[in-house]
């Protein structure tokens, strides 16, 4: 019998999803703000029951690597967040903070891949990307194999699709073909979510000089609002005025533009998935499934729980597959444990070596 627990970190909540084999032990969420302004609270939620393994809040993503076995290097590519700048991000310091109670417990938590790290997807897809999909947006992918695997009777190396994940913050979109990862569009790659404004126009980054990680928080379809407004209450009101419909288009259009992207690496999926907190709001489930249609059948991720998000449940089934439980055929054949190398490993830029020199990743 395995006790796995898995974590997603989101722009609103952190997920805990707790399994023991195949029995749902562990359902909690808790504000992203509380976890900042009470690191111990995301320990509690840890120590609640005995795990094996635990996959936790991995960011931008590491080759599978224990907790106890991380340096001040491992800290930086999780977050890519500059040392000097980390308290002013306060989830970012109160993490760090519940890293450190953990650490004086030796709990087994695992930090895991982001999608660029993965063997599966083609190096030149890579090339000048460092966000193809944070770690929990792999595990958004890893409960769609899962779902499709077990709704169609197939295997998971017959899964194919293409998956919108919704998020709070962060809109993205990753391809998968064979059951395996074979690109993706990270939330600050591809089109403006609810809070954040995706990628960046190399104009306006030249123009603002020095670049601020907050930055990427900020701009997004919800910036077009005067006042602020809950994901929800937009759905509600998109039609009662003008800048409701805009803040609303801009943030359907762009979920369909990262879908279509991606058509260039899985021509044929047999469907287009939904997940992220968003994928909650039938309006924008019915207004994608709309767009999406002439592609594949298109429906939300029907995971195994319907209290947690899905990349807790997806990180779930991570650590039971990497613990060697019922689902580490599933890990297997989307070669998690073959990932490999660092997230500045494709940037074709010179200015680059400075900078791993400046944080000694050279």
């Amino acid at each position: 019998m395995v006790t796995v627990i898995g974590i997603d970190p989101g722009t609103k909540s952190f997920d805990f999803c707790g399994m023991e084999d195949d029995s749902v032990i562990l359902n909690e969420s808790v504000l992203s703000d509380d976890i900042a302004k009470n690191p111990a609270r995301f320990v509690e939620v840890i120590r609640s029951i005995d795990a094996d393994y635990i996959v936790g809040p991995s960011g931008y993503g590491l080759p599978i690597k224990k907790l106890s076995e991380l340096d001040q290097k491992d800290l930086f590519l999780l977050t890519l967040v500059k040392p000097e700048e980390l308290e002013g991000i306060s989830v970012l310091a109160g993490m760090q903070k519940s890293f450190a109670l953990l650490l004086k417990e030796d709990i087994p938590m695992y930090f895991i891949p982001g999608v660029i790290h993965l063997p599966t997807v083609p190096e030149y897809r890579k090339i000048n990307k460092l966000d193809m999909g944070t770690a929990d947006k792999l595990c958004c992918a890893v409960l769609g194999v899962w779902d499709q695997a077990r709704r169609l009777g197939i295997g998971y190396d017959k899964t194919s699709f293409i998956l919108a994940e919704v998020g709070f913050g962060y809109t993205s979109a990753l391809a998968v073909e064979a059951g395996r990862i074979v690109d993706g569009v990270g939330g600050t790659t591809g089109s403006p979510g609810f809070t954040s404004l995706g990628s960046v126009d190399g104009e306006l980054a030249y123009l603002l000089g020095r670049f601020d990680k907050t930055l990427l928080f900020s701009g997004g379809a919800s910036s077009l609002i005067d006042k602020k407004i809950s994901p929800e209450e937009l759905s509600r009101l998109k039609d009662t005025s003008k800048e409701y419909l805009a803040a609303w288009d801009c943030l359907i259009e762009g979920a369909v533009k990262d879908v279509l992207m991606l058509l260039a690496s899985v021509k044929k999926p047999k469907e287009i998935l939904l997940s992220g907190r968003l994928s909650r709001i039938p309006a924008l489930v019915q207004e994608l499934s709309e767009r999406l249609k002439w592609i594949a059948p298109v429906r939300r991720v029907e995971g195994f729980s319907c209290e947690v998000k899905e990349a807790a449940q997806g990180a779930a089934l991570v650590a039971n597959g990497l613990a060697g439980g019922k689902y580490k055929p599933l890990v297997d054949n989307m070669k998690l444990r073959e990932a490999k190398g660092t997230v500045l490993d494709y940037v074709r830029l010179k200015e680059i070596g400075e900078l791993k020199r400046r944080y000694g990743l050279m």
